[in-house]
């Protein structure tokens, strides 16, 4: 029975693994909706904000604000946004894999590139390849708070305002649906390139309402600005990057515990499968250890009555 003993051993190991997967499918479970509550609430300002500095970018102000001029590109940063734990299914890889090519789309045209990881994964990735890391933030929860974020945003926008870097992307999943996250590269600055990219709909599957920041520049225009330009083109594009990254986090954190589940659950239903393949082979492995005793009984019965 030494090969019952081994198949009963994997059984229960098997059996405990189930418990795990299935304890971390019904924490996911019971997080997600109120990721999603926090998601849906964000989104609606986040995308009127990408509107409105598009409409922004294509008129005419009289303060030129570094973020409103399109410069010659010799280095860009990417705010990659990814989770703080595993055990998600290829939530991660998909967002790396799509940040890599981007990376390496630049890098071909003698581009430097820089990363600010937000997230203990991307944190991990990115120290592993030859690439530039300037920041990382890990351990934001499952209530992200804007002010946590602060610290990396200010490295970005420095760069960009110094004139370091040259375009910012933002880097993260996109919630569909609890089937479906979607990996994402938006263009954060500058603004010319964030009218352009709605403009050419790169973004209007993932983003709906970016179609409203279509506007059609036949003529040179601007808005009235109270109390001056400067004042309000600063305060909108300050929240307007604030209203972008923390976006980031809550689709990012909705994305991930819908992966999760999704993910513990095919692992619980493959537990369980393996689990039934086993039994199966227990039995047959106990039935052939029972029938061989019963066999040496019969033989050596008849040995001795012989």
């Amino acid at each position: 029975m030494a090969g019952a003993r081994e198949i009963r051993t994997k059984i229960k190991s098997v059996a405990n693994t189930r418990k795990v997967t299935s304890a971390l499918q019904m924490v996911s479970a019971s997080k997600i909706r109120k990721a999603q509550d926090l998601m849906h609430t964000s989104r609606p300002y986040a995308l009127h904000m990408r509107n409105v500095v598009a409409h922004i970018a294509q008129a005419s102000p009289d303060y030129q604000h570094p973020a409103l001029r399109e410069r010659e590109v010799k280095r860009v940063c990417y705010l990659v946004v990814s989770t703080d734990r595993g055990l998600c299914g290829g939530l991660n890889a998909n967002l790396f894999r799509k940040v890599l090519a981007d990376i390496q789309t630049w890098q071909q045209k003698g581009v430097g590139v820089e990363i600010i990881a937000i997230g203990q994964k991307a944190a991990q990735f990115f120290r592993r390849i030859k690439v530039d890391l300037v920041g990382t933030l890990t351990h934001l929860g499952d209530h992200p708070r804007l002010e946590k974020l602060i610290g990396v945003m200010k490295i970005a926008d420095d760069g960009f305002m110094q004139g370091k870097i040259d375009r910012v992307y933002l880097c993260y999943n996109q919630f569909v649906n609890t089937m479906t996250q979607r990996a994402t590269v938006d263009v954060l600055l500058p603004l010319p390139a964030v009218a352009e990219e709605i403009k050419t709909g790169e973004g209007d599957e993932l983003h709906p309402a970016s179609g409203d920041a279509k506007v059609e520049r036949a003529t040179s225009w601007d808005y009235l600005y109270e109390p001056d330009a400067e004042t309000v083109i600063r305060h909108v594009l300050n929240r307007y990057f604030e209203a972008m990254v923390y976006h980031a986090t809550l689709e990012n954190l909705a994305s991930e515990h819908a992966a999760r589940m999704v993910a513990m659950k095919a692992a619980s239903d493959n537990a369980t499968k393996a689990i039934d393949t086993l039994t199966l082979v227990y039995n047959k492995a106990r039935q052939a250890a029972i029938t061989q005793e019963i066999s040496e009984i019969v033989g050596g019965a008849a040995a001795v009555g012989g």
